[in-house]
C-alpha cells in the first residue's frame, strides 16, 4: 500500500521542471551577446531549455502553429527552408516521438510578436531547435504569413508527461524526492490519511520538516500537492511531547511559500548542511492538517458542510480528478479556452471542485472536445481565488478560440489505495483480463476471487478500469473463457450494478451473498481498458431545423414495417390502404472524442437486411421518443445503426469508414455521421399522438453497448408542440447543456418556449 503511494507521489515530483509542452522556465534572461548567431549560424545554447508550444486553428493536440517562448515573449518561426527534419526535433521537444509533416504559409492561422528564427535547418538529431542552424534570435526577414507549423506522431515519448508546470531547480528536486504525511496517532491511519508529520524523501531516506517560521500557506501548499482543498491549524502541543521523544532528522530548515504554489519544491527552501541533519534549536518537526473534499471524506456530518462548486465541472475524463473545464453561466455550460492556460489557474478549479492543486494544465483539448458556448479566454488566476470566476480572463470572440482548444485538468487526489483490492488477471495485455476482487472471510483471511458475469456492462467495466487506474472502459465482458484460466478462483462477488460515476466496485449494489446462474469461471466478468474512447454527440440545431410532418401512404412502408419503425397500432392497419403520420427530421451524429466510434460486433455478425439492402452492425444505435409532462413515452422509435460512417469531416481530417461494399462501419474523430430526414426510419410515428406539447428526445448508444468518455451527453431534448397538422421544436438542445435548474423547468413546463433558458 505505502509502495503505490510512493508511486504516485513520485510521479507528481517527476512532473515538476516541465512547461507545456516540455521545457522548463528561463530563470535568467538572456542578454544581447547572448543572441548573437555563431559563426556557423547557430544560435548559442541558452542556460536553460526553450518553452515550446503548439498554436492555432484548426488543430488537434498533436499539431499546430510552432511558437517559442524566448526573452519573455512567444513567437513563431519562419518556414523558409523548413523541413521534416525540423519538425522532428520540434515534435520531440513537444513529448511525441516523431513528426508526420509539417506545414507552411500559415495554415493554422498567423500568429502575434516576433518571428524569432528564420532559415532553420536541423540534421533531425538535435535536442532542441535552438541547436540548429539559423539566422539568430529575432533575425528574419519573413512576415506572420509565413509561419511554420508540425504535425506530430500521436505517441507520445515515454515516461514524457504532456503538463504546465512552473520551474522548480533541479538541486532541489535532487534532495526532494516524495513527501508524505506520517500519521502518529494510531486511529488516523485510516485512508484517506489527513493530519501527521511532513516528511520528505531523498537519498537517505526519510526526514523531517523544521518548522521554525512554518505558516498555514506552507500547510496549504503540502496539502494541495497531496490531494486536499483545504488546510486546518493543528494542535502544536498535541504532538510536541511525543514528537520529543523521537530521533528526527532534519532536511530542510525552513519554509516559505506564497500558498499558490503547487509543490513544496517550489517554495523557498533553505536545506541543512549534511552534516546538520538533526538541527532544529527550539522547534519540532512540521506537522499540518487537511481538509479533504466531499468524495473523500469519512464523516457523514461532516460531509455536508464540506461543499464544491455547483458553476464549475470537469467533464470526459477517465480518472477522478481530471477532465475537461466546463463552466456554468446563466443557465448553459461552456468551455474555457486554453491560451495562457497554467497550473495556478489549473488549481483553482481543481480546489473549488474539492481536490488538491493541479498536477498537469492540459492543453489542446486533451480531454476531448466541448460543446456550446466558450465562455473564458486568457484566464489568468493568482492562485488563492475561491473559483476561476474570480480570477481575471478575456471574453470570447468567434476568432479567438474553438472547441479544439478546450482547456483540461488533472488534479492531485488523496492517496485512498482502492487500486490494492482489485486486479484483472489471464489478458494479453495489462489493459485487458479477468476481474478478481480482494475479499475477507469469516476469520479475516483476504483472498482473491471472481466477479459473476451475468449482470456486468459497460458501466460496471467502466468503475473497474477508473479504480484500476486504466482510463476508459473499452468492453465489460460477460464471459471469460478464452483467457488463461490456470489460476481461476471462485465467485466473491455478484449482482453488481454501477452508476458509472463511483471510484471503486465495492461502492456500487451487489448482492450480499454471491448468487450466480452461471457459477463456472468462464463467465467471470472481465473487462478491455483504453487510454482513449471515443465520444459522440448529437446536432441538436439540425433537429430543430428540419423537422417536419409526413403522411406516408401503407404500401411504401413494408421494409419499415418489417424492420419495426412503426408504433405497434401498425400492425392492425388496413394494409397496403391508409398512411402513417411520421415525424421526420435529419440527425447529424459527431464523435468529438479521441478514439473511432466503431461497432461492438465484428463485421462476421452483421445482420443482412435484403429489404433495404444494408447490414445491421447494432440492434439499437438510437432511440427516439416522444414524452408527455410526466415523462410517460407517447410515441417511440429507434434507429438501427445499419450504415455507421464518415459523412463528412473536418477539414485536415480524412474519412476512414464507409458501408459501400461491406466496408468498415465507425465514425472517425472529428467526423460525423449524417441520416438525413428522407431515409427509412428516421422518423417517430406519431399516428396516435393527440395535439398537445411534448417533450422529444433523441439517445444515442442508449444502450452503452459501445465504449465512450462521456455518456451524459448522448442525450437531446427538445420542447415540442403539435398541434394535428404541424409540429414546432424548441429549445432543443443536450441533455447536460444545461444546469439542472434549468432542466427542471424545462420539463415542467413541455412545449412553452422558456426565455429563461433558451
Amino acid at each position: 500500500m505505502e509502495k503505490s503511494r510512493h508511486k504516485q507521489q513520485l510521479a507528481v515530483i517527476l512532473l515538476l521542471g516541465l512547461w507545456f509542452p516540455c521545457c522548463l522556465t528561463q530563470t535568467t534572461p538572456p542578454t544581447r551577446a547572448n543572441l548573437a548567431p555563431t559563426p556557423s549560424g547557430t544560435p548559442k545554447a541558452q542556460t536553460a531549455q526553450l518553452k515550446v508550444r503548439l498554436a492555432g486553428y484548426p488543430r488537434k493536440h498533436n499539431e499546430g502553429r510552432i511558437e517559442l517562448f524566448y526573452k519573455g515573449e512567444w513567437g513563431t518561426i519562419c518556414d523558409d527552408d523548413f523541413s521534416i527534419s525540423n519538425a522532428n526535433v520540434l515534435c520531440r521537444q513537444l513529448g511525441f516521438v516523431s513528426a508526420t509533416g509539417w506545414t507552411h504559409s500559415s495554415k493554422y492561422g498567423n500568429g502575434q510578436g516576433k518571428i524569432w528564427l528564420d532559415n532553420v535547418i536541423c540534421n533531425g538529431g538535435e535536442k532542441s531547435i535552438e541547436f540548429c542552424k539559423s539566422r539568430g534570435w529575432g533575425n528574419s526577414d519573413c512576415t506572420h504569413d509565413e509561419d511554420a507549423g508540425v504535425v506530430c506522431k500521436d505517441e507520445r515519448i515515454p515516461g514524457f508527461v504532456d503538463s504546465n508546470i512552473i520551474d522548480v531547480s533541479s538541486e532541489k528536486l535532487k534532495q526532494m524526492e516524495e513527501v508524505r504525511l506520517r500519521p502518529v496517532v494510531a486511529t488516523a491511519k485510516k485512508l484517506p490519511i489527513t493530519e501527521g508529520v511532513v516528511e520528505v524523501k531523498h537519498k537517505d531516506g526519510w526526514a523531517q520538516i523544521c518548522d521554525l517560521g512554518w505558516t498555514i500557506k506552507n500547510t496549504r501548499v503540502v496539502c494541495g500537492m497531496l490531494g486536499f482543498p483545504h488546510e486546518k491549524k493543528v494542535n502544536k502541543n498535541f504532538y510536541k511531547l511525543y514528537l520529543e521523544r523521537q530521533k528526527n532528522s532534519y532536511l530542510i530548515q525552513s519554509v516559505a511559500c506564497t500558498g499558490t504554489e503547487v509543490h513544496l519544491a517550489a517554495c523557498q527552501l533553505e536545506f541543512n548542511k549534511p552534516n546538520a541533519t538533526s538541527s532544529c534549536a527550539g522547534g519540532m518537526p512540521a506537522v499540518v492538517s487537511c481538509m479533504p473534499g466531499p468524495l473523500f471524506v469519512q464523516n457523514r456530518s461532516l460531509k455536508k458542510k464540506v461543499k464544491t462548486s455547483s458553476n464549475v465541472r470537469l467533464k470526459g475524463g477517465a480518472r477522478l480528478g481530471e477532465g475537461r473545464v466546463e463552466v456554468l453561466k446563466g443557465s448553459e455550460w461552456g468551455t474555457v479556452c486554453d491560451d495562457r492556460w497554467n497550473l495556478q489557474s489549473a488549481s483553482v478549479v481543481c480546489r473549488e471542485l474539492g481536490f488538491g492543486s493541479a498536477k498537469e494544465a492540459l492543453t489542446g483539448a486533451r480531454m476531448g472536445q466541448g460543446i456550446g458556448p466558450i465562455y473564458m479566454n486568457e484566464v489568468k488566476c493568482f492562485g488563492n481565488e475561491k473559483s476561476i470566476w474570480n480570477c481575471p480572463f478575456k471574453n470570447i470572440t468567434s476568432e479567438d478560440c474553438q472547441h479544439m482548444e478546450d482547456a483540461a485538468v488533472r488534479c492531485n487526489i488523496p492517496y485512498m489505495g482502492l487500486e490494492n483490492s482489485i486486479r484483472i488477471t489471464g489478458g494479453r495485455t495489462r489493459y485487458e483480463g479477468r476481474v478478481e476482487v480482494l475479499s475477507s472471510d469469516s476469520n479475516g483471511t483476504e483472498s482473491w476471487g471472481l466477479i459473476c458475469g451475468e449482470t456486468w456492462t459497460t458501466k460496471e467495466a467502466m468503475v473497474a478500469c477508473r479504480q484500476l487506474g486504466l482510463g476508459y472502459a473499452n468492453q465489460g465482458l460477460q464471459e471469460t473463457w478464452y483467457w488463461d484460466s490456470s489460476n481461476v478462483t471462485g465467485m466473491v462477488m455478484s449482482g453488481v450494478k454501477c452508476i458509472g460515476n463511483e471510484m471503486a466496485l465495492s461502492q456500487c449494489q451487489h448482492h450480499k451473498t454471491v448468487s450466480c446462474q452461471k457459477a463456472a469461471a468462464k463467465f467471470a466478468a472481465g473487462v478491455i481498458c483504453s487510454e482513449t474512447a471515443s465520444d459522440l454527440v448529437l446536432n441538436a440545431s439540425l433537429v430543430q431545423q428540419t423537422v417536419y410532418v409526413e403522411d406516408r401512404p401503407l404500401h411504401m412502408l413494408y421494409c419499415a414495417a418489417e424492420e419495426d419503425c412503426l408504433s405497434k397500432s401498425a400492425a392492425k392497419a388496413n394494409w397496403p390502404y391508409g398512411h402513417r403520420r411520421l415525424l421526420r427530421f435529419s440527425s447529424q451524429i459527431h464523435n468529438i472524442g479521441r478514439a473511432d466510434f466503431k461497432p461492438k460486433a465484428g463485421r462476421h455478425s452483421w445482420v443482412w437486411h435484403a429489404c433495404h439492402g444494408h447490414y445491421h452492425s447494432m440492434d439499437i444505435f438510437t432511440h427516439y421518443d416522444l414524452l408527455n409532462a410526466n415523462g410517460s413515452k407517447v410515441a417511440e422509435g429507434h434507429k438501427a445503426s445499419f450504415c455507421l460512417e464518415d459523412t463528412d469531416c473536418h477539414e485536415g481530417v480524412s474519412k476512414r469508414y464507409e458501408c459501400a461494399n461491406f466496408g468498415d462501419q465507425g465514425i472517425t474523430v472529428g467526423c460525423w455521421d449524417l441520416y438525413r430526414h428522407d431515409i427509412d426510419c428516421q422518423w417517430l410515428d406519431i399516428t396516435d399522438v393527440k395535439p398537445g406539447n411534448y417533450i422529444m428526445q433523441v439517445v444515442i448508444n442508449p444502450n452503452y453497448e459501445v465504449a465512450e468518455s462521456d455518456f451524459t451527453n448522448n442525450a437531446m431534448k427538445c420542447n415540442c408542440k403539435y398541434d394535428g397538422h404541424r409540429i414546432w421544436l424548441h429549445n432543443c438542445h443536450l441533455g447536460d447543456a444545461f444546469s439542472e435548474e434549468a432542466e427542471r423547468r424545462f420539463e415542467k413546463y413541455p412545449g412553452q418556449i422558456n426565455n429563461r433558458i433558451s
